[in-house]
């Protein structure tokens, strides 16, 4: 049987941070390799899993547990910063690795996109391509081979977001299929037919309207709330710091003490004694989690029970004898998933018992294809074993250098080598965004890639070694490695990245006027002595001027901007009529550059990398203004500002403290930025002050916020109730409730084109009830549902205006949507 296996440590090898061990964590590992189970946890989007189950499956159950998350969470929203969409989706990818490495699972993905709130599954089926991600399942049930699958959402009428519902139909079909050679063929070539034993839905009392049709008596029920005294801590406490990690959706968690119960009922496969509705029912009965399940494999049980009863904490490498014995027996078994995975699990308590310090540390964050680069490279034994390093192999750049050194604790063992990276070698874009996809999924060329949370290192170094005699090779990634003055020993990923980095300054162009105007273009070597034309190319009725330009960088990580005139067509459209696509082109060394380069840095995870198209989407847009000066309250993040700017608005970003009866009389209106009720801790003593200045005549329009966690009393100065409802629609029709409020027609006149061309969805969060000096303008539903009319609700106050509205411009902006602007443009004029 061939299997790819290697890359499913990812959860912990992926780290920058070259692994060190304590005593307790190896004797934790020491036991963990002693039992064959393997669990699989499925649902939706990052920070659906339940990390508590997760955390005592992995260190308590001892089993081998991933979770597999359909989608990456790209259509949600961020609580740290301004990134959505695929910026999102990376930085949740990253969340849940790093909740993994806390809670010792393994991450997977589909190639399904988080396309938004869905409210069907069959909607969610169709716009995932089904039979995609269905077979993306099958191909990782069949890769991980899990004994027992849980879900963490039903597959029958109690549907939540159509998303979950149908990550728990995809599961169950899997589950079959897996195991059917028929279905999927082609993964058979690497992969073989698997049958899960059992499936089961993590259930709970949330999930029923009647709390009565809640059966415990019919369910395994499980004791989560151990303590664990290798770890120090109970699995719940465990968990709530793997959770934590989900900063991005602010799910910071606390721990717990004491008896915590999952409750799991059973699905499909092979019956499990649920204990009547008593704690202890074991998820893997019947099933053998010893080494006897393989043929051969009793020996090497016996052996391993044998390390972990000598393990002495204070002498870690005593056992190591008994390892490599152990290790030779596992070699000499008929390959299999097991022998696979724990062969990779014992060379890490191996390393782990000597001490081994092994790292790769390139001298450069970043270098392009066919550079040559200097690695530093260190290794230390830090025990009496006899440790040899024979040789250290780049694959990638084919770099092959050999030695004979043996390691000892009295010092460490360093060299700076210097390899040639290939001039194809594969950059460091995330897999997934290296090719368009569709609305609901993402386009995978290679398919050893999928399911891979995240992208193979750039560069690897494998280290061979002779331990006590016996061949051995660990593989580390290569890193970048730095001393901060403050934060001492910092690590990041090594990039891979063009030679030419391009990137229009502006992500959105808007034109409301038929002039040219001024637009930047920002090159970045990733070399020095980089040189090239630039070109702009423009969609059909559009001109630049120049046509192209030179540009000469001559440091690495030197920066140039070149400047064009952009004129629009003379007459402005509405709708998607008034939309295009700007392309930025440089030409360097007989290649054309086409991307940039972001860095998406917050200190919870590593920095990441995304290289977008060089593009820029160009709106020629009828558009009038009143008012001038913005006040702009960030909440949660967004680019709302951004694109106010862009249409020619004076926007100044406020802080609460700013929240003063003489600041805020300084704007035309004051604008809160997406769930500022939510995240603003302080806001609740300075919100009247917004009343205040409403009252006197100013404008202030308060974006989406949800009822949960607000940190003020109420969100408007009259009675108004934020409830779930949303339009997922993006295309919904949007009926005009107040046709001739000023909202509608001044200074824009407002028609039904103004709601062509929107993004993901109409809006989120509308109020379902409001006093009756709000004035609702707007309605729309999605398919079979009611009238939606509190999306955008406008009262007069006082002197002034009070504007709450759920409608998505924050999605909308910085996708250019025309509309959205001059919607946005006649709330601020309300006052002015």
């Amino acid at each position: 049987m061939a299997v790819s296996l290697g890359w499913m440590v990812t959860g912990a090898a992926m780290a920058q941070v070259p692994p060190r061990p304590d005593a307790a964590e190896i004797k934790l590992a020491l036991k963990k390799l002693e039992v064959l189970a393997s669990a699989m946890y499925v649902a939706a989007h990052p920070d659906d899993e339940n990390t508590r189950l997760i955390a005592w499956l992995a260190n308590g159950r001892l089993a081998d547990t991933a979770y597999l998350s359909m989608t990456r969470g790209d259509g949600g929203q961020n609580l740290i910063g301004p990134e959505i969409g695929d910026l999102l989706g990376i930085i949740r990818s990253q969340e849940l690795l790093a909740a993994r490495r806390i809670d010792g699972g393994h991450q997977y993905f589909t190639r399904a996109k988080d396309f938004g709130f869905s409210k069907s599954p069959q909607e969610t089926l169709r716009i995932w391509n089904k039979d995609e991600v269905l077979s993306d399942a099958v191909r990782i049930f069949r890769e991980f081979q899990p004994d027992v699958v849980i879900t963490r959402f039903p597959a029958g009428d109690r549907q939540t977001h159509g998303h979950h519902t149908a990550s728990a139909l995809l599961a169950g079909e899997a589950f079959t299929a897996a195991a059917d050679p028929k279905r999927y063929p082609d993964q058979l070539d690497h992969l073989t037919p698997w049958s899960v034993r059992r499936m089961l839905w993590n259930t709970s009392p949330w999930f029923y309207d009647n709390k009565d049709d809640f059966k415990p008596e019919s369910m395994v029920k499980i004791d989560v709330g151990q303590y664990s005294p290798l770890l120090g801590e109970s699995y719940p406490e465990l968990a709530a710091r793997s959770r934590s990690m989900h900063r991005s959706q602010g799910f910071g968690s606390s721990g717990t003490r004491g008896e915590v119960f999952e409750y799991l009922e059973p699905v499909a496969g092979d019956p499990v004694a649920t204990a009547g509705g008593e704690a202890g029912a074991d998820l893997f009965a019947g099933i053998d989690t010893t080494w006897a399940r393989l043929p051969g494999g009793r020996k090497v049980g016996e052996i391993l029970a044998r390390a972990t009863r000598t393990f002495d904490a204070e002498n870690p490498s005593a056992v190591v004898p008994t390892l490599l014995e152990a290790r030779r027996a596992i070699r000499a078994l008929p390959v299999s998933r097991w022998a696979i995975v724990k062969l990779v699990d014992i060379d890490q308590v191996i390393a782990a018992c000597l001490g081994l310090y092994l790292e790769a540390a390139a001298e450069n964050v970043s270098a392009v294809p066919g550079d040559t680069i200097k690695i530093n490279l260190e290794a230390a034994n830090r025990s009496p074993v006899a440790v040899l390093l024979k040789r250290v192999t780049v694959a990638a750049a084919g770099s092959d250098v050999a030695w004979d050194q043996a390691l000892n604790s009295r010092e460490s063992f360093k060299k700076t080598i210097e390899v040639a990276l290939p001039a194809g070698l594969t950059d460091s874009q995330p897999y997934w965004l290296r090719e368009r996809g569709t609305i609901g999924m993402f386009k995978v060329a290679d398919t050893a890639l999928i399911g891979r949370p995240e992208n193979p290192p750039a560069l690897a170094v494998a280290f061979d070694l002779l331990v006590d005699g016996t061949p051995f090779t660990i593989e580390r990634p290569v890193v970048h490695k730095w001393t901060d003055d403050v934060r001492g020993e910092q690590y990041r990923p090594f990039e891979v990245i063009p030679a030419v980095a391009v990137q229009i300054a502006d992500g959105v162009l808007i034109f409301a006027e038929a002039a040219a105007r001024e637009v930047a273009v920002n090159l970045r070597a990733g070399r020095a002595g980089v040189e090239g034309t630039l070109a702009l190319e423009a969609p059909a009725g559009w001109t630049t001027t120049p046509s192209s330009q030179p540009f000469k960088i001559a440091d690495k990580d030197g920066a140039a901007t070149l400047k064009f005139a952009v004129r629009p067509p003379d007459v402005a459209s509405t709708g998607a009529a008034s939309t295009g696509t700007l392309r930025a082109v440089a030409e360097s060394g007989g290649r054309k550059y086409q991307r940039g380069v972001i860095h998406i840095e917050h200190e919870h995870i590593p920095t990441q990398i995304d290289m977008p198209p060089a593009e820029a989407r160009v709106v020629r847009l009828a558009l009038q203004r009143k008012g001038q000066t913005i006040g702009y309250l960030q909440g949660a993040g967004d680019q709302v500002p951004a694109g106010l700017r862009e249409v020619g608005f004076t926007v100044v970003e406020l802080t609460v403290d700013d929240l003063t009866a003489d600041v805020l009389k300084r704007y035309d209106a004051v604008i809160l930025g997406v769930r500022a009720y939510n995240t603003l801790e302080r806001i609740r003593f300075q919100q009247p002050a917004l009343f205040d200045y409403a009252k006197a005549g100013g404008t202030v329009i308060v974006q989406y916020n949800t009822s949960q966690d607000m940190r003020v009393e109420a969100p408007a100065p009259f009675p108004l109730t934020i409830s779930r409802d949303r339009v997922t629609e993006e295309n919904a029709e949007v009926r005009f409730l107040a046709p001739d409020h000023p909202v509608l027609n001044v200074p824009n006149k407002i028609t039904a084109a103004d709601f062509d061309g929107w993004v993901q969805e109409r809006g989120l969060y509308f109020a379902n009830k409001w006093d009756d000096a709000f004035k609702p303008v707007l309605s729309c539903n999605d398919a079979g549902e009611p009238p939606r009319d509190g999306g955008l609700l406008v009262a007069k106050y006082g002197d002034g205006w009070f504007v709450y509205t759920g409608y998505s411009f924050f999605r909308q902006f910085p996708a250019g949507v025309p509309g959205a602007y001059r919607l946005f443009a006649n709330l601020i004029a309300l006052g002015n």
